[in-house]
């Protein structure tokens, strides 16, 4: 695209918004014309085609803040979209000034002798003077003026849990094409991965913009993942949790672990076991153990009277009492 393109070219009409349509407005608008006038709906039809490219064009400057800065600026200066002629003074019939006209008042008038400088159309200038892509990218921060940026498009993914903590990588189809994507380790339900340069191009020959994948993790029924580190919960019984044990703990896709549960541990107090969480590429993480104190259902005559007397044996002692006078304060 060049700068003459955006001089003439309604990019809001295209898409059916307002001039002051803010970027949700220009999303929904963009979706529902890509989505109607996609080739893959529309084979053959060399007309939707066009359109659909004249609306990704749109979508590609209007989206983009500074694009979209520079092409609001520009239109206003050509009264909202009347073309600018090639060299001449008159401009076109109908009155539209030629863009020598308006940037010759713009820097400083005409040259010397009525002559008034003339400014081609053309990339480079060439010997009538500087290209009106080179000085409007000049008057507005320079490069990439005139190059529609790329349409960025998205698409999602499934991995079973083990895929997600270790990485995988996965085949999907995207905006029509098979692509082919590396997950990293450890990512997250809801994740999004953006692969650079694998969008689509707004314009024939130009960048694409980029593939944005969102990772969906199927749960694990042991496992849960926080961060690097992942957690578990395992249960212990009372006489384990109350004089203290070593119990053994699964590991997701190694050898279980023996942890030393301290005596007198409180059901949902949880150990650490370093080095046993996932690896990803900010490091290893831990295993977070949480330990959950059963309480068993039914009771043989001797484990009731076991349990009888160590009712008697504490009698007296008062488990709430801190929790009253904290309530108190």
């Amino acid at each position: 695209m060049t700068g003459q393109d955006w001089f003439e070219k309604d990019f809001y009409a295209t898409l059916g918004v307002p001039k002051t349509a803010d970027d949700a407005a220009i999303k929904k608008a963009y979706r529902k014309l890509a989505r109607t006038l996609h080739p893959d709906h529309n084979p053959g039809d060399a007309s939707a085609e066009a359109k659909f490219k004249d609306v990704g064009e749109a979508y590609a400057v209007l989206s983009d803040p500074e694009q979209r800065s520079q092409y609001d600026a520009i239109r206003a200066m050509a009264g909202g979209g009347a073309r600018f002629s090639a060299p001449g003074r008159g401009g076109q019939a109908g009155g539209s000034a030629g863009f020598e006209d308006v940037f010759g008042g713009l820097f400083g008038g005409g040259a010397p002798g009525g002559q008034r400088v003339r400014y081609s159309t053309t990339p480079g200038g060439g010997a009538g003077g500087p290209g009106l892509d080179d000085l409007l990218g000049g008057l507005f921060g320079g490069g990439g003026f005139g190059r529609a940026a790329g349409i960025d498009i998205e698409a999602q993914t499934t991995l079973p849990f083990r895929q997600a903590v270790e990485g995988s990588t996965v085949t999907l189809t995207a905006d029509g094409r098979r692509v082919t994507a590396r997950i990293p380790a450890g990512v997250r339900d809801g994740q999004k991965i953006r692969l650079r340069g694998k969008g689509r191009a707004a314009e024939p020959g130009g960048q694409p913009g980029d593939l944005i994948i969102a990772v969906h993790v199927e749960p694990h029924p042991v496992f849960t993942l926080d961060g690097k580190d992942l957690r578990v919960t395992v249960p212990v019984t009372f006489d384990e949790a109350v004089l203290g044990a070593e119990v053994e703990v699964p590991t997701l896709g190694g050898a279980p672990v023996r942890v030393k549960v301290p005596a007198g541990t409180p059901s949902g107090r949880t150990l650490r076991v370093r080095g046993r969480g996932i690896t990803t590429s900010q490091g290893t993480g831990d295993l977070l153990v949480t330990v959950q104190v059963v309480v068993p259902q039914r009771l043989s005559d001797d484990a009731r009277a076991a349990v009888d007397a160590f009712a008697r044996a504490t009698d007296g002692v008062d488990v709430r009492a801190e929790l009253r006078a904290r309530a108190a304060q």
